[in-house]
């Protein structure tokens, strides 16, 4: 039985080799021109399987099978057809590993080594169908579908590679590789086969058609930006056409730009004034320099002092009075102690009727608690009141504090 397989084969090949030039004229023509042809050499191409005729009134064409072959081998870009049937394969795969097995459980071992012989076949042919469908889908996209001149063409090329690479998705979804594990059970061939090489091919070609999904949808969005250039320019030589006379008007002049010309963006950022930024430290050391020259006053020339005697006898001495501003601060504070609430400072300068600056007594506060010694001020809690400056950013302004015990 293999000898003759052998034979016949060798007869196809040979007869291959023989009539290439015919064969690739049919391949890139579509059609064999019969007059340029021997018949005899016809009939013996339809007798071997490689050239057929649809119809009686048709010309010679080649078979699928042989176009198959030439366009896998060639690689050629016209070759747009994928194989998505993983389903059936996988069906037959798992008939066939059964048999298999009950080859095996009978003892019959040339049947068990034909049956292997048959799933290894069928193990790498879809493995290689399913590099194919991935090598053809990257190799339309890398070329931009270029065997197609328009744009609209591109569109509908690139929505076909979508729905391929959608359908080679779910049909990759059949692979159940806990099923594919149970049926090859302990058996180190078939695991090897049905698990280690399926989950591999699987692996590499899950993660190249999602890369292929993500650079088709870009392409399509370049596409349909081509697409509507496309037929703005041809709509604006038709506006041309049918008006030869017009003249584009100076739209920078106008007050109400349209949308088409109003591209350009902001030149200048929104910017607000930071006193607080270091960066700009320098700058605004310079300006305060430049700006306090103008209002320096001219020196003022003194005569020079006589010389005059000291008193060194015995001083009166001076008593210093104290601070009215400082003593209502200490007795705020006192009050603050006492009460044991907190208290806000414009509200105690209220109840007491203080004759003071309101501005001024705030200041004092402040300052009263910032004399107080470390250990003092963990005994007290000072928040102030107020709000962001609405021009300066980073400046905050205070119209009251409010002090209290921690």
């Amino acid at each position: 039985m293999s000898q003759v397989l052998i034979q016949a084969g060798s007869r196809f090949l040979n007869a291959l080799g023989r009539h290439s030039d015919l064969i690739m004229h049919a391949y890139v023509n579509g059609s064999v021109d019969e007059s340029n042809f021997s018949r005899k050499v016809l009939e013996q191409l339809i007798q071997l399987g490689i050239l057929w005729r649809p119809d009686p009134q048709s010309a010679l064409r080649l078979k699928s099978a042989v176009r198959n072959l030439l366009e896998s081998g060639l690689q050629d870009e016209r070759n747009r057809n994928i194989n998505a049937n993983i389903g059936t394969a996988l069906a037959s795969l798992k008939t066939i590993a059964e048999h298999y097995k009950e080859s095996l459980h009978y003892n019959r071992f040339n049947e068990a080594h034909a049956y292997m012989t048959d799933l290894t076949e069928h193990v790498y042919q879809l493995t290689e169908s399913l590099a194919n469908s991935v090598r053809v889908m990257f190799s339309r996209i890398n070329n931009e579908f270029g065997y197609v001149s328009s744009v609209e063409a591109k569109i509908r090329e690139n929505e076909l590679a979508q729905g391929q690479v959608s359908e080679l998705l779910n049909q990759l979804e059949c692979f159940r590789f806990d099923e594919l594990s149970e049926i090859a059970g302990s058996n180190r061939e078939l695991r090897h086969l049905l698990v280690v090489a399926l989950q591999q091919s699987f692996s590499k070609a899950t993660q190249e058609l999602s890369v292929a999904q993500a650079r088709l949808l870009d392409l399509l969005g370049r596409f349909r930006e081509f697409q509507g250039r496309t037929r703005l320019l041809k709509g604006f030589l038709l506006h041309m056409e049918h008006h030869p006379d017009f003249a584009p008007g100076n739209y920078p002049n106008l007050t109400q730009v349209p949308v088409l010309f109003n591209q350009s963006a902001a030149m200048l950022k929104p910017a607000s004034i930071d006193v607080n930024q270091v960066a700009h430290e320098q700058e605004l050391q310079q300006i305060v320099a430049s700006l306090s020259s103008v209002y320096r006053r001219k020196p003022v020339v003194s005569e020079p002092e006589k010389a005059s005697t000291i008193d060194v006898s015995e001083q009166q001495s001076v008593d210093l009075e104290s601070d009215p501003l400082q003593e209502e601060v200490d007795a705020y504070f006192c009050e603050v102690i006492d009460n044991g609430q907190s208290l806000s400072a414009l509200d105690y300068f209220s109840q007491r009727e203080l004759e003071f600056d309101p501005e001024v007594w705030i200041y004092q506060v402040i300052g009263g608690y910032q004399a107080l010694d470390d250990e003092d001020k963990q005994f007290f809690a000072i928040d102030p009141v107020g709000h962001a400056d609405e021009k300066y950013t980073g400046n905050f302004v205070i119209h009251d504090v409010t002090l209290g015990l921690r």
